[in-house]
This record gives structure tokens, sequence and C-alpha cells, in this order.
């Protein structure tokens, strides 16, 4: 099936609406929509996004690597880079398996169904033993008030806790993300060090969160 076709039935099921390189989803702040419907939203900023998140990557940096529909568009671009990573979900291990010059660590847990990340008191207590260079955070939400928010409170402790074990942590997020506040609080922006977006964000909002200390990049 083509993406216009899926675009085309996700859109009939009510999940999203299409626009100019993409879709955006129709879900509210705490509903979380499947992972099939946000993988198709602002499909070409993610892409950058992504591209632009790895370039900040050093060559043999331990990474962790968020679940969700953009932290999969770094796995792709991760591919031929030599890096350690402990991804938070399933779909990036099997985006990066088979890559040589790429070292999978797991941290167990319990798998969310259908969304396929690692969530419970086993994931959470992997990042008590290790520490990592970099924390690539996929994010629902990240507002100068209200945070950085998720739509998915199962991962929420799974984030704070993996951003506790990494020396910089990266959010990457598209313009939808901006200025926008969901149901389960991650962290407070001070506890970001670069948020990567597109560059349709809202110019306000992107100067509130570089007034506030985020180093904000636009791809």
């Amino acid at each position: 099936m083509t993406i216009r076709r899926d675009l085309e039935s996700l859109e009939v099921l009510g999940g999203l609406r299409r626009v100019h390189g993409g879709a955006v989803s129709l879900y509210l702040s705490a509903e979380e929509a499947p992972f099939e419907i946000r993988a198709l939203e602002n499909i070409e900023a993610k892409t950058a996004i992504a591209v632009a998140a790895v370039d900040l990557l050093v060559e043999g940096e331990t990474v962790i690597l968020d679940g969700g529909s953009t932290a999969m568009e770094v796995a792709r671009c991760m591919r031929p880079r030599r890096l350690t990573v402990m991804p938070l979900a399933l779909r990036p291990v099997l985006e990066l398996d088979g890559c040589e010059r790429i070292k999978l660590l797991l941290p167990g847990g319990e798998v969310r169904t259908k969304e396929l990340s690692l969530v419970g008191s086993l994931s959470e207590h992997a990042f008590s033993q290790l520490r990592f260079d970099t924390f690539i955070m996929g994010i629902c939400g990240i507002d100068v008030v209200g945070g950085v928010t998720t739509q998915m409170l199962a991962e929420a402790d799974v984030k704070r806790a993996a951003a506790k074990a990494a020396s910089r942590v990266i959010a990457v997020a598209d313009a939808s993300k901006i200025g926008r506040v969901a149901f389960g609080h991650v962290c407070d922006i001070a506890d970001i060090d670069i948020l990567v977006t597109d560059v349709s964000a809202d110019d306000l909002i992107v100067n509130e969160l570089i007034a506030a200390g985020v180093d904000v990049r636009r791809a």
C-alpha cells in the first residue's frame, strides 16, 4: 500500500487530517494516537529533524534512543554511524539490527501492546546502572510553562530515568509539538540541552524557549 493510500485510509478512520507534507493528528492532549497515524504525520519535517539530530552525534557515542515516530526516523539516519544505542522501543531495534557499526543494548521491561515501547521498573532500573553520552527524546509537547510532556503516561517515568542517565538530552519534535502541553509531565525545559525542530515552528514560542535557555535548532 502506498503512503497516499495509507493517508486516505487513516483520514477515513477519523484519526488525522491531511496537510501539505503529510498529515496532522486529530487526537486530544490525553489521547494517544496509534503509531500508524503518528508515523504519517509531518513526514518531511520528521526526516529533516532526524538528519539534524544525528549530525549532532559524535562517532562512538553511547546513545539512548526514545520510541515514537520521529525516533524511528532518527534510527534510519543512524544506520551508517558507529554508535552504541539503547532503544526504548522495539521498532528502532528492528531498524538498526544488522548494522555492523551499531552496537545495540536493551533495557528490558514490559512491551506495550501495539506501541512496542519498553516500560516499567525493569526499564527504569537499567538507567541506574549505566551512563550515556546522549538521550534523544521524543516528546508530545514542549512549552515554557508546561515543560516537556507526553500523552503516553506509561513512558514518562522511563523517559525521566533515561534523561538522568545521560550527559546530554536532545529533544526531537516537529512544529506541531512546539507550544503544546500534553497530559503527562516528563521534565522541565531546563532538563533539555538541545531542541531540534523544523523551520515551520512558531517563531514566538521558539524565541520564548530560547530566552528560557533552550538551545533550539531548526532543520
